[in-house]
């Protein structure tokens, strides 16, 4: 069911916050504590996206596990960001393992995560999926529920929708007709970090000039917050908002 992370503050290199701290986003991928029963280890790939200069991220996606991947690894020693979304996978049964199917996806300053999965896939999809221009579809990054999550959260952000109550109108789409989903969100555009738990594990680290969002806590475990279940977090650094999210009743 896959883990990820989200990141704004003050410059850090990509391994300072993803490989080198205790039961980091690494660590995660072969021992992650928190799976809740959606899997139990995410080895089928991996994405970083990460905001260095200018408003667009760039993004770095493998189909493997993340420890196998020296090239990365290299990389993240050398790169700093002031803001990154990053993602392992645990792929659901009956869906592809290729780099295009893992976390972030972007597009312009934005990107995007889903950290769970839509119950009843593809069919419970059919309908909010009908709403999308028909090239949107036939370019979908993979023929996975979490790359038409992204595809109609995009749709929204494209008509200048608030970010967070689009991802919540995307949440709704789905939980109103299979609330059994799991349904963590997570989107950047480098600046602000919006959240979503509903069925999986979700912590925050706020610091006096850094935010951080991860299904699972790393490093310090006292710097952490655990968040609850069926909530929304519009969290940068200065502050962290957290509001309930009922079914039926999404803002």
């Amino acid at each position: 069911m896959c883990r990820h992370l989200g990141y704004v503050g003050p410059p850090v290199s990509l391994a300072e916050l993803l490989l080198d701290p205790a039961h980091s986003l690494l660590e995660q991928t072969w021992s992650p504590r928190d799976m809740r029963g959606g899997g139990t280890v995410n080895v089928d790939g991996f994405g970083v996206g990460w905001y260095e200069s200018g408003t667009e991220p760039a993004r770095y996606r493998a189909a493997v596990p993340m420890w196998t991947d020296s090239a990365f690894g290299g990389l993240a020693r050398r790169q700093r960001a002031s803001a990154v979304l990053a993602a392992v996978r645990s792929a659901t049964v009956g869906m592809p393992v290729i780099e295009t199917a893992c976390a972030p996806f972007t597009e312009q300053q934005w990107s995007f995560s889903h950290n769970g999965v839509v119950a009843g896939w593809p069919e419970s999809l059919a309908k909010a999926a009908g709403e999308l221009d028909v090239v949107d579809l036939m370019t979908l990054d993979a023929p996975t529920d979490s790359a038409v999550l992204w595809a109609l959260l995009r749709h929204r952000l494209r008509r200048g929708e608030d970010p967070a109550e689009a991802v919540c109108e995307v949440l709704q789409q789905v939980v109103r007709t299979r609330p059994e989903s799991r349904m963590n969100l997570l989107l950047t555009d480098g600046t602000t970090l919006i959240a979503t738990t509903w069925g999986h594990a979700l912590s925050v680290r706020r610091t006096a000039d850094s935010v951080t969002v991860s299904s699972e806590p790393f490093g310090d475990d006292e710097q952490w917050t655990a968040v609850p279940d069926r909530r929304l977090v519009v969290a940068d650094s200065r502050a962290v908002r957290v509001q309930p999210l009922n079914e039926g009743e999404l803002p």
